[in-house]
């Protein structure tokens, strides 16, 4: 069984919030850490009152991983595990001990095995639980929306197209996304998203291709109309396809200026 436990942080970024995912047995484990919101740990101490043994976190940005501390204060005993970021885990003040591709982890009564899925972020994992085909997807798909590849902040377009297809590869019965409802058709949302990317790229070639040599040049025109506050998260995008443009040798750039490559 595995109990969703929203984090209580709706927001311009999050959304509606992020869910958090314990899995009850003889070691509760927790996946993802949540920001510290009072809610959230008192909804973890109605299922497991002595707080989660372990907390699986599947990558440092702050919805994921700030929560940390909080959890650590008020469960002292709670170990903590995330695949490394080598200069952003110090920002969250706790013993992390390192997660590795493949390896096996006990969460509750079963085990769970650690993938590696990186793009969102460098240090993104998802977990697989083979006896229910479910993955615990963190940030990899959200159902109804895309992903944020936030280029120049870690993230990687090139390494998040081969995460989705070795999550396709899995098969999975359902996903359980951190942001948005549970995904029980996780081919077709996969191969949308895939698809989505190859049409975004085309987009960002064709503008390059035109003339337009710059990130903010080829946003207002790929994402004209587009509501100020998304703006920041558009650019990373088109940042992202383009240093995926340029490592496909379609494209390269001098300083900030952007070339199609033939």
């Amino acid at each position: 069984m595995i109990i969703p436990i929203h984090a209580a942080n709706p927001g311009p970024f999050t959304g509606a919030g992020n869910w958090t995912y314990l899995i009850p047995g003889r070691t509760p484990v927790l996946i993802d850490a949540g920001v510290g919101e009072p809610a959230h740990l008192d909804a973890i101490a109605a299922h497991a009152p002595a707080g989660p043994g372990h907390v699986l976190v599947t990558h440092a940005h702050g919805d994921h991983a700030s929560g940390a501390v909080p959890l650590a204060t008020r469960w002292p005993q709670t170990r903590f595990s995330k695949f490394p970021w080598p200069g952003r885990d110090a920002k969250y003040d706790v013993p992390w001990q390192p997660l590795a591709d493949g390896e096996h982890v006990d969460a509750g009564d079963t085990t769970l095995q650690v993938i590696h899925t990186p793009g969102h972020a460098p240090d993104h994992v998802s977990f697989w639980h083979e006896p229910t085909a479910t993955l615990l997807c963190g940030d990899l798909v959200v159902r109804g929306s895309t992903v944020v590849i936030p280029a120049s902040t870690g993230g990687s377009l090139s390494d998040y197209l081969h995460s989705l297809r070795r999550v396709m590869a899995l098969a999975p019965a359902r996903l359980l996304p951190a942001h948005g409802s549970v995904i029980d058709d996780p081919e077709a949302v996969l191969r949308k998203y895939l698809e989505h990317r190859r049409d975004r790229e085309m987009q960002v070639l064709a503008a390059l291709e035109a003339g337009l040599q710059t990130v903010d040049a080829i946003t207002d025109r790929i994402y004209s109309g587009l509501a100020a506050p998304l703006l920041p998260m558009a650019r990373e995008s088109v940042l992202a396809h383009l240093q995926k443009l340029e490592h496909d040798g379609l494209a390269r750039h001098s300083d900030d200026v952007w070339y199609a490559a033939n």
